[in-house]
């Protein structure tokens, strides 16, 4: 992983690290208010061993090391009953020895023969009395009891106090600023970790680089996320200064420099799961290619749940599948949209087996001769996980892109999805990324387009150029195919 992986991680998840700051915080102020005050107060003593000649250097050195070595073993000795119980008994504290020796504690700076004896307690006054009392009862059972020569005479090992014991002015514990800040590591290290752990277990597909590490196709477009897409699906044509419009123009652009093969610029569009945007992505590409005076044939490949007729405004009761079946002859229904050079060939009617019919010879015949009479041919497909139709009418085009929906499938959906049409010997073009969102970490960078363009009336013109009305220049294709084929019943509006 890299750097900006990590960032990603962090910023995905910015909810957990908040969060577990929050937590920190508030576990530190209540640590402050709830834990119970801890006072310590200290003195220090001074150990010198007597009896040397001073006046020798080597005497001295000799003196100092060996007051060292004895300050080391004197450490136990401060908090032994030997030393305790006389404290235990001058100051009439209510606790045994073994819980004293708990709260005080005997520690040398190195290299030193000085003693510092420390005392906690709830009190302040408390605790400097203890601290007093124990390093009188230290001074007199090192230098009285335990250094006493055997035969009499005077000790050899002095020990001074030179640092009596004070009142503390503030508590030991706890202190606000490590408490604080502990408590906030911590929850920074949780919330880290969340943020980490929900990453590791989100394997949604939501962004070019979840995508990275599924496939080495690449992302020929992304068009972002926008909630008035189903009020208005045909973005290109009804609001073509918009930044989606304008991601649809550079896959138009992606498109044009893709190395086909001799059927022509065909292509499928297909996705993994449903409801990943394939349809509106079928339409506005080809109204995007339409802009381009080249002609442009969108079919609805969708024989299940066919879109693309309503979505353009048109009937869809007639349509491929008359054509396959040899009910009606192509021209019969295919239906002009627009005032550009964009054909709209719906679904038709719903037939019991979608699958043989997009799989015959019949729609490989069909789609020759769309390749021969269009300059680009695109077929909304289905979905490629629920059924196999997509990578069934894949083998017969240049090759397939992918939609794929930001947080609808998973990376092993779209790892499957991929491997079905490996399988089938289909071309992957690229992949579309729909739902992109605009802001967080997965964001797709939009500019600003209207802002950039202005209100330029040029472009107000070019965008009245075409009609306002979604399927301007539709045909009643379903009277067309009833007086070629003699059916009758009632058509719908």
């Amino acid at each position: 992983m890299e750097f900006s992986d990590y960032v990603r991680i962090v910023r995905k998840g910015w909810s957990f690290v908040a969060g577990g700051v929050a937590v920190g915080l508030a576990a530190g102020v209540l640590a402050l208010l709830l834990l119970p005050a801890s006072w310590v107060s200290t003195t220090q003593v001074f150990v010198s061993v007597q009896g040397v000649d001073q006046s020798s250097a080597q005497d001295i050195v000799q003196g100092s090391s060996a007051a060292q070595q004895k300050v080391t073993s004197y450490l136990s000795v401060a908090t032994s009953a030997r030393v305790l119980q006389p404290v235990i008994d001058e100051l009439d504290l209510d606790t045994t020895v073994a819980e004293l020796a708990k709260r005080v504690t005997a520690t040398s700076p190195a290299n030193t023969v000085i003693v510092v004896i420390s005392a906690s307690d709830d009190d302040p006054a408390v605790a400097r009395s203890i601290a007093s009392a124990v390093g009188s009862s230290f001074t007199t059972v090192v230098a009285d009891e335990l250094e006493l020569p055997v035969g009499g005479g005077p000790t050899p090992v002095r020990v001074e106090t030179i640092e009596p014991a004070s009142s503390p002015l503030a508590p030991a514990s706890p202190r606000l600023a490590t408490t604080l800040g502990l408590c906030l590591l911590g929850g920074l290290v949780v919330g880290l970790s969340g943020a980490a752990l929900r990453s590791l277990l989100d394997t949604k597909v939501r962004g070019f680089s979840d995508v990275q590490q599924v496939t080495d196709a690449a992302v020929i477009g992304a068009v972002g996320y926008d909630v008035t897409v189903r009020s208005r699906p045909l973005f290109v044509h009804t609001d073509p200064r918009s930044p989606r419009a304008e991601a649809f123009r550079g896959l138009r652009t992606a498109l044009q420099f893709l190395d086909v093969d001799t059927r022509g610029r065909s292509m499928v569009l297909t996705s993994a799961l449903p409801a990943e945007g394939k349809s509106t992505t079928s339409a506005n590409l080809a109204i995007a290619l339409a802009e381009t005076g080249a002609s442009v044939v969108v079919v609805d490949g969708d024989l299940r749940r066919p879109r693309l007729a309503e979505l353009m405004g048109l009937d869809g009761t007639v349509g491929l599948t008359d054509v396959l079946i040899g009910r009606a002859e192509l021209d019969d229904v295919l239906q002009p949209w627009g005032r550009g050079r964009l054909t709209v060939l719906a679904a038709g009617t719903t037939p019991p087996n979608p699958s043989e019919l997009l799989g015959s010879r019949a729609m490989a015949a069909l789609v020759d001769e769309l390749s021969s009479t269009f300059d680009h041919v695109i077929i909304d497909a289905p979905p490629l996980l629920p059924v196999t139709d997509a990578a069934v009418i894949s083998t017969m085009t240049s090759g397939s892109i992918l939609v794929v929906g930001a947080g609808r499938a998973t990376r092993g959906q779209l790892t499957q999805a991929l491997g079905l049409l490996d399988r089938v010997g289909s071309r992957v073009l690229g992949v579309v990324m729909t739902m992109v969102p605009t802001k967080g970490a997965d964001a797709y960078g939009y500019t600003t387009y209207d802002s950039y363009y202005g209100d330029s009336p040029a472009l107000t013109v070019a965008a009245a150029s075409v009609d306002g009305t979604p399927g301007t220049g539709r045909r009643d294709v379903s009277r067309a195919v009833r007086s070629t084929t003699g059916a009758t019943g009632p058509v719908a509006p």
